[in-house]
């Protein structure tokens, strides 16, 4: 080994040199070969992905991280590793080197196009964005301003898209919200989330965010990271990933007691919805708790009951962002808006919307956002409600909330970011204009009772995860939903199959349809009466025959549409008054109610009805009898008219919760023959009396009415002045401090650009700082006396046996070497040193002092590692002790030589 270490430093010593500054020779023939670590990739080919790729984000503070997870990370783990950090974009990154020493997997700076391998580390490099697409990772240059840039989402939301079930991200150490909406995607494709324990983050505004949004697996320290990645990664469900879930037949029973398990706890039944998303959820379970099968699973939600909640929560979770398919929202704007807002011909009109599964929220504001454009650019003024509804309680109270991450930038874009929301401290919060549209209420769109008269109905990314009875149930509720020719706008992924004879396709790419105005089938009809009734119903249901898809009797067909011709309007409540069905046309009667969704018949009442209604309907439950209030006067459209209100009960199940029939009953009016003679019937005298009563109180009513008008009008006049005031001292007050929060951003992100360096460059200066004492411990331990030289001859530094024979003291550090006293018996030293920094060709010469000792000196020319000659190096070996035994040999040869001259002379003499 030590021969062949010599020959390459030979080798080595034979190139040729350069002086500072002047350009070296270019080097001909085959390049020398690159360490392993730096080996690489092969040529760039898009291939299908069989291992996890982790993606890793950090920010301030991310390196001691960095060096706590890779010292623990086997080098044979079988995964990749993207490591993805804010960087200075002006200054050249040293994280490559600075991770070489903390694994032993291969680590490359990323360059465009380079394939990613396992037991690899790849890292971003500085002033760019990446992604991962078919395996290879693609730069690009970032199109947000220095400050605002988020790489870290940008990157997990490539990686989710490209590896669904297989990716994996990490979130270490950082300021501010990056990474919260990209480990969403992660979790909305199936993938696992690991953060940083906060306790243990120099800086934890990151991982603290990532906790937030409730959909992080695990919450650990750097260090104990890799034991559960490695156990996630080679868990059955990891290595399958992307393959179709198959459930063995033992395991079937486990599985559907697994979905009772959810449906006693949430009261949702999952079993008809799409097996392989439930299944795939389950397994991910299953995993994350290394876990051997379903039915090891199933003991254990029965152990532990908040599992089961988590369950139901990743069950639901779903990809959503702001605008997602930008297309297709501006297929709607050029397709579809007119039409909407063409029948609303003023402001006391009312676009209604319907945004079922809304999830977090960003479908329902978009279209808010879409819909105030398009009044702004047609110059229009129409009262909108949007009713955006969903299962998932936590998921409506994020979406009321409307506080979203940074990262919403990327999907909003600048212009409607600044006007449609407002910066709230390390996120964006919904302006009120926009928030003020929108009405979210938690509501299963299968089994309760839908909303009516929607003008258009968004359901995107709903159907996909519902198996095929289901949407058989859905669509046509949908068809009920909305008003004569509205529109339903589905994800890209969704149709509406056999239904195509209740929807008109508008758009076939963008999945836009719009409301075929046809009687819906008898089949169909029981689909949505079934699909309207609550679950105490369903006895009903069965007890009249209404089975999904059967065909109506002609005599039952005939029986509803007498109904529907002759019969009065009507509702079905329950004993709270929550309306379950609606018969006929009860627009007269009935309103919708302003705020959170609700179907309840009190507070649905129009003016003048809610007294008699209430009345009458808490007679009617106490009583458990029909009750008849005639003759109550309503005012709708302008008008007042009499109406008869009958509550009815009409059916006592088993639980004894009653159901009433509320019937509104138009009284007509008497034709002016009749009217006569019935007022000369009465008694003149009587009525008068009545009459002059009722018009003095009516005058006294009109007068104390007339009086709180005026003075309300003179009060809210004040107030309308002072709230102008007031908004103009805001909105004043708002546009300073978006300006403070913008300066305030870019200046933490170059304070988090700076930490990051100087953690570099302090892992650099610790290195250098070892490497330093490592040469001043082996240059004291030779006890050779060495001193440098710049290529001025100037010293540079020395060590402390050289002063023995030059006259040094540390002052002299950058004085020539020729303003020196030595102690040599040689007067061409200077000479010497001239001669090698000139030639390039190393001296040696053994040289005296005048203290007596004697010194082997060697003048080198000092090569830098680029070979590169910046000074000279003069080292002096004591060989005093050599050189007394050379002399003391030579005077014992003398001897020895004089004794054998001696003898020999004497022997010839005898």
């Amino acid at each position: 080994m030590a021969e062949k270490k010599d020959s390459r430093s030979a080798t080595r010593s034979k190139q040729p040199a350069t002086r500072k500054g002047a350009s070296a020779p270019r080097r001909k023939g085959p390049a020398a070969p690159i360490a392993r670590n730096d080996a690489p990739s092969k040529q760039p080919s898009a291939r299908a992905i069989d291992f996890p790729i982790v993606g890793i984000g950090a920010s301030a503070g991310g390196l001691d991280a960095f060096e706590q997870f890779f010292n623990n990370m086997p080098p044979d783990s079988g995964m990749a590793f993207v490591i993805v950090q804010h960087l200075d974009p002006t200054h050249k990154s040293i994280l490559t080197d600075l991770l070489r020493s903390y694994t032993r997997m291969a680590v490359r700076e990323v360059q465009e196009g380079m394939t990613v391998e396992p037991n690899s580390v790849y890292v971003i490099p500085p002033n760019c964005d990446m992604a991962l697409l078919h395996g290879l990772l693609h730069l690009m240059e970032p199109t947000a301003p220095r400050g605002l840039r988020q790489p870290i989402d940008f990157f997990f939301r490539s990686l989710s898209e490209d590896l669904k079930e297989k990716a994996i991200c990490v979130v270490f150490s950082g300021t501010g919200t990056e990474g919260a909406l990209g480990l969403r995607a992660i979790k909305g494709q199936g993938g696992m989330v690991m953060v940083q324990d906060p306790l243990t983050a120099k800086y934890d505004g990151m991982p603290r965010s990532a906790i937030g949004t409730g959909l992080v697996d695990f919450v650990l320290p750097p260090d104990k990271m890799p034991e559960q990645l490695i156990a996630y990664a080679r868990h059955p469900f990891t290595k399958e990933a992307g393959k179709a879930p198959e459930v063995e037949p033992e395991s079937t029973n486990a599985l559907q007691k697994v979905l009772i398990l959810i449906r006693s706890r949430t009261g949702v039944d999952f079993s008809l919805y799409k097996q392989s998303t439930i299944i795939r959820r389950i397994e991910r379970r299953i995993a994350i708790h290394e876990i051997a099968n379903m039915a090891d699973y199933l003991r254990y939600l029965q152990k532990y009951p908040e599992e089961v909640d988590t369950l139901f929560k990743e069950i639901l979770i779903g990809v959503t962002n702001f605008f997602r398919d930008p297309e297709a929202f501006d297929c709607l704007k050029k397709k579809v808006m007119a039409s909407l807002f063409e029948e609303k011909k003023d402001e006391s009109s009312t676009l209604r919307v319907w945004v079922p599964g809304c999830s977090t929220g960003e479908e329902a504001y978009s279209l808010a956002i879409l819909l105030l454009e398009f009044m702004e650019q047609n110059k229009r003024d129409v009262k909108i409600q949007i009713f955006a509804t969903d299962i998932d309680s936590a998921a409506i109270e994020t979406a009321r909330a409307g506080v979203y991450p940074f990262g919403i930038g990327v999907d909003v874009g600048d212009d409607r970011l600044h006007r449609f929301f407002a910066k709230h401290d390390n996120a964006y919060r919904v302006k009120k204009t926009v928030r003020d549209m929108v009405v979210f209420a938690t509501q299963n769109v299968i089994t309760d009772p839908p909303f009516s008269k929607m003008d258009l109905i968004s359901c995107r990314n709903l159907l996909i995860y519902l198996g095929t009875e289901l949407q058989k149930k859905v669509l046509p509720i949908f068809h009920y939903a909305l008003a004569k020719s509205g529109f339903l706008f589905l994800g890209t992924s969704e149709t509406v199959g056999e239904f195509s004879d209740l929807f008109a396709s508008i758009d076939r790419k963008w999945k836009v349809f719009q409301k075929k105005d046809v009687q819906v089938a008898g089949a169909i009809q029981v689909e949505i009466a079934t699909a309207l009734q609550p679950a105490h119903l369903d006895a009903l249901a069965e007890a009249r025959g209404a089975r999904p898809m059967l065909r109506l009797s002609n005599q039952e067909l005939v029986e509803r549409a007498l109904l529907d011709a002759y019969a009065a309007a009507g509702v079905l409540v329950n004993e709270k008054s929550d309306i379950l069905f609606f018969h006929g046309s009860t627009e007269k009667f009935l309103h919708p109610p302003v705020g959170e969704a609700h179907f309840n018949a009190l507070a649905m009442a129009k003016e003048g009805l809610k007294l008699e209604l209430a009345n009458a309907a808490r007679k009617a439950m106490a009583l458990k009898e029909t009750v008849r209030h005639d003759r109550v006067r309503v005012r709708a459209d302008g008008r007042d008219f009499l109406i008869n209100i009958i509550v009815r009960p009409i059916w006592e199940p088993p639980s004894k919760r009653g159901l009433y029939m509320i019937i509104f009953e138009e009284v007509l009016t008497p034709a002016p023959e009749e009217a006569r003679r019935v007022a000369v019937d009465l008694d003149q005298e009587g009525a008068a009396g009545r009459i002059r009563e009722l018009q003095h109180e009516l005058g006294s009513t009109k007068e104390y009415l007339q009086t709180t008008i005026e003075e309300l009008e003179t009060s809210n006049e004040e107030l309308k002045s002072t709230n102008e005031e007031l908004q103009s001292a805001n909105e004043e007050l708002q546009s300073t401090n978006e300006e403070l929060e913008t300066s305030k951003e870019e200046q933490q992100s170059v304070n988090e650009e700076l930490v990051t360096v100087n953690s570099e460059l302090q892992q650099k200066i610790d290195a250098l700082s070892k490497a330093n004492d490592d040469m001043n411990n082996l240059l004291a331990a030779t006890q050779i006396g060495t001193i440098f030289l710049d290529t001025k001859l100037n010293i540079q530094r020395f060590t402390p046996p050289v002063k023995h024979i030059i006259n040094l003291i540390d002052a002299d550090v950058g004085r020539p070497v020729r303003h020196i006293v030595h102690n040599l018996r040689y007067d061409h030293l200077v000479e010497d040193v001239e001669e090698v920094l000139n030639s390039l060709h190393s001296k040696e010469i053994e040289l005296q002092a005048t203290t007596g000792n004697w010194y082997s000196t060697r003048i080198l020319p000092y090569r830098t590692t680029r070979n590169v000659i910046e000074g000279i190096v003069v080292t002096f070996v004591d060989i005093s002790a050599r050189m007394r035994a050379e002399k003391e040999l030579r005077e014992s040869e003398q001897r020895y030589r004089k004794i054998g001259e001696l003898v020999s002379s004497v022997w010839i003499s005898a």
